[in-house]
């Protein structure tokens, strides 16, 4: 996935020249601005923290939604989806650093007391599970919590996960290969692709 966060609408046109079909957006109303109008429109995910308030932008504008943190936000998101006669495929985001600043069901029992809850809504469709590794930790730290997601992932798949439960997401530019060895299916990368972006 190329993540174009903070970077212009004319880099997501030379990447889809390049052949990327698929991108990530952190907000909702960057997202809004820089991909309305394209035709064909590329896959878009939504990877940053959903409002609730946001959930009817969001619900007509992105594939997925792969941040996914409470059950209420999933409703939400699930509500607005029926106005507009869509499904919509969705993640739920594990907090697997602990550190507060981030978003994510903040256990492992949390997230499955969640999806019991939420795989039973008729207009969303739980995919899999995404993590945002500790960005200041070392390998062993980085590798510890994509490896709490992939054991997670795992055993809900073995039990009764819910239809089409496949997806992985974990991995940036700065740690997608440890991602990859510890299973992730889906990598996020923008500054490996695009270079140093400019927060706004």
């Amino acid at each position: 996935m190329a993540v174009t966060k903070n970077f212009p609408r004319e880099t997501i046109m030379d990447a889809i020249s390049a052949g990327l079909g698929l991108f990530g957006e952190n907000r909702v109303q960057e997202a809004e601005k820089k991909f309305t109008g394209f035709s064909p429109m590329p896959e878009v995910h939504l990877i940053g923290h959903l409002q609730r308030n946001k959930a009817k932008a969001a619900a007509g504008l992105f594939s997925c939604v792969q941040s996914i943190d409470k059950v209420e936000t999933a409703q939400a998101l699930d509500a607005r989806c029926n106005e507009s006669g869509r499904m919509m495929d969705i993640l739920l985001e594990l907090n697997t650093s602990g550190e507060e600043s981030k978003s994510g069901f903040r256990s492992r029992d949390g997230l499955l007391a969640g999806l019991d809850i939420i795989r039973r809504l008729p207009h969303v469709r739980v995919r899999g599970l995404m993590t945002v590794g500790p960005l200041d930790a070392d390998e062993v730290g980085i590798r510890s919590s994509f490896s709490l997601l992939r054991r997670l992932f795992q055993d809900i798949r073995a039990t009764e996960a819910p239809a089409g439960f496949e997806v992985l997401s974990m991995g940036m530019s700065g740690d997608f290969a440890i991602a990859i060895e510890e299973g992730s299916t889906l990598v996020r990368i923008g500054t490996a692709l695009f270079g140093a972006r400019v927060d706004r």
